[in-house]
This record gives C-alpha cells, structure tokens and sequence, in this order.
C-alpha cells in the first residue's frame, strides 16, 4: 500500500498553527489538495502559502468550527472547489479554562466542550455524504489526557472533552465501515504548540485542589521532552493514506511514553 495522496482533497480543521498546520504541509508533500479550515484566517494565509510553494493546491474557510451553518457552508465550499473529499482532520480544540470544578462556571464548560467535541461531530457529520460513495479517512485530535492520564489539574472540561472525542469516534469506525470511511482517534502527549494561547488557568484557585508529590531521593522519574507537530503529522499522514488500510476505529497515543510515567 502507497503513502501517496496524490489525487486526494484533505480538510484540516485547526489548520493555522500547531499540528494542524504541520499536518496540512505533511499531507500537501504527499499530493493532496488542502482545505485549511481556521478562524485565525491571517495565519493560514502564511500556512497556504507554504502549500503552494510546494506545487499543491489550497484554500482557506474562516470557520467557526462549533457554528453548524458555517461548518456545512466550510465543507461544501470545499466539494464545489475540488468536487470530492477524502480526508478530514478534525483537529481544531482549546484547552480552556483550568479551574477547580466548583469554580468552574457553566460557560466556562460549555466553550470548551462545544470548541472540542461539537466541532468534531460537526465536522465529522457534514463531511460524511460526500465520502460515503468512494470512501476515505477520518482523523481525530483527542489527547492522553482523559483517555490515559487524569493528572491535570483544573482541566476537567477538557479531559471530559477528550474522552467524548474517544468515543465519538469510535462510534463513527462502526457506523461508516460500510461506507469504506475509516476513523481513528490519536491522542497526543506534550506537544510543543501554542495550545497555551487558548488556555485560561486560575492559579491561586487550582491551590485548593493539586496534590504534592513528592519522590525519595534518587527515585524521580525521568524527565520527559514535549514532541514536536511534525512528528504528530507523520501519524496524521500514515493514518490519512492507504498505508493504514485496515486500521479503523483505534486510538493511537503519540506521547514518548509520557503517559506512562
């Protein structure tokens, strides 16, 4: 089975920095045509350019990835451009806010949850009739945080988020394996993006809730080093491709084993 997405048209939400873009350059050297699907419109213009300079096609949609109307008017934008679609990186998410659940507000949980989870369902949903008659892949950002690791503090929101993501997925494997979709789920470790900038932490509230650990002498665990997007997107890319023909419905942690310390 070939790498190659030659011929291919990919959508990549969350596509102006961080993994997104990494990976929408990543599936751009392998041929496909890329939808870059961001609010932050400014930046995927830097994004596209890199595309182009690679000799591929791409296109931008400002979309407010949790808006149902622009989200179908995204994709089909899309379909009148290119007339198909075969890849869908349903990548775009926010930390959030990270807070002590009681000081949680219900706003506070409903963005990050309708950022991370309504977007990728949304996404994930208006994509779906135009893969069903050639079939294609779907790939979902979730994280080992909610899935693997339970350690962060404050980002109950965001676990929650990215646990549903987990499930959600798998649900859709099932369901679109007659249609010759596949779905898989990575779930990214530290990752060196700027996430960070879409984090709203509480510092003096989260003192009431973290936990010291403290380790004998000589028995700290190792130091661990964030990835980098590029490594992420060669997942993406092997995932997109006829390479992983007959992997569906998997999560694949991408973590440097961090998850298991």
């Amino acid at each position: 089975m070939s790498n190659s997405l030659e011929g291919k048209v990919a959508i990549v939400t969350g596509a102006s920095s961080g993994i997104g873009k990494a990976s929408a350059i990543r599936l751009a050297k392998e041929g496909a045509k890329i939808a870059l699907v961001d609010l932050k419109e400014e930046n995927a213009e830097s994004v596209k350019r890199d595309i182009e300079n690679l000799g591929v096609e791409a296109l931008i949609t400002d979309t407010d990835v949790s808006d149902p109307k622009r989200v179908e008017e995204s994709i089909q934008r899309v379909i009148d451009t290119w007339g198909q679609l075969d890849i869908v990186f349903a990548n775009a998410g926010i930390n959030g806010k990270v807070s002590p659940i009681e000081d949680l507000s219900a706003n506070d949980w409903d963005q990050t949850l309708t950022t991370n989870l309504k977007s990728t369902f949304l996404t994930v949903k208006y994509a779906i009739p135009h893969m069903k008659n050639k079939g294609g892949s779907i790939i979902i950002t979730s994280s080992i945080n909610g899935n693997r690791k339970f350690t962060g503090f404050g980002m109950s929101a965001y676990s929650s988020s990215k646990a549903g993501q987990m499930a959600f997925g798998k649900m859709a494997a099932l369901e679109l394996a007659k249609y010759h979709i596949r779905v898989n789920i990575i779930c990214p470790g530290a990752i060196s993006t700027n996430i960070s900038e879409n984090t709203f932490k509480e510092n003096d509230e989260l003192k009431k809730i973290q936990i010291p650990i403290k380790y004998p002498e000589g028995n700290q665990p190792l130091e661990h080093k964030a990835g980098e997007p590029e490594q992420v997107a060669d997942l993406v890319q092997f995932l997109a491709s006829d390479a992983s023909s007959h992997i569906t419905g998997s999560e694949v942690y991408i973590d440097g084993a961090e998850s298991l310390l």
